[in-house]
């Protein structure tokens, strides 16, 4: 007896992990900002990784089918579909302004407001926001009134955007370490790098994990 046959249908769409969720709301919410869709260096600047992180997240959205990319075109990504989730759920994080010498990044005197940020970016570790003064970071789409989003974390790799402490002073920088040498790069050819001595009170704390455009503001880091 002949097996019957299976009728062909809707291939069915895989479901996405979490930073495959974020990637694809990334994405979405940069079109709906600029018109355009995202290079790789903007997606993984909005997100916090680098470029290597964000391509293979695009090819696994492609691959489920949730992405294509249209030919010949520099902004080549389109969404077929969008996640299959209910309202996205929002947070609270502090808003951190001009962090004194000796204090806790999330002491008292720091924190200016609350903002509400998609439960996604927080889901694996505390996280503060941190708006953003000057130009330092133009390069990698972070401008003078920004709000940047930190996950907090003491350590973080070479290419990291990160939030460092550096003799008391706040600063947003593209983490460079190379051998036994640290440097604090701005993504402006504006601005040199900022050289880590082993004798200068440095700490980081926390990777950039979001970019939020706001009203440009007084109480910030750069």
């Amino acid at each position: 007896m002949a097996t019957p046959q299976k009728r062909p249908g809707r291939p069915r769409i895989a479901e996405l992990t979490g930073s495959q969720q974020r990637t694809l709301a990334e994405i979405q919410r940069l079109i709906a900002r600029h018109n355009l869709p995202p290079t790789m260096q903007e997606l993984a600047t909005a997100m916090g990784v680098n470029s290597a992180s964000a391509y293979e997240q695009v090819n696994q959205l492609v691959r489920k089918g949730y992405l294509k990319r249209e030919p010949r075109k520099a902004r080549n990504l389109v969404v077929l579909r969008t996640a299959a989730e209910e309202v996205a759920e929002l947070v609270e994080v502090p808003i951190i302004g001009t962090v004194a010498a000796g204090q806790p990044i999330l002491a008292d005197e720091n924190i200016i407001g609350q903002a509400m940020i998609e439960g996604a970016l927080v889901r694996r570790g505390r996280c503060f926001a941190l708006k953003v003064v000057g130009d330092s970071m133009i390069k990698a789409g972070i401008k003078a009134g920004d709000l940047v989003i930190v996950r907090q974390q003491p350590i973080a790799e070479n290419g990291d955007i990160v939030v460092a402490l550096l003799d008391g002073e706040a600063t947003v920088k593209r983490l460079s370490i190379c051998e036994e040498v640290i440097q604090l790069c701005p993504e402006n050819p504006k601005y040199r790098p900022i050289s880590v001595d082993a004798d200068q009170d440095f700490r980081i704390l926390g990777k950039v994990v979001g970019v939020r455009r706001l009203q440009a503001g007084n109480d910030s880091v750069g």
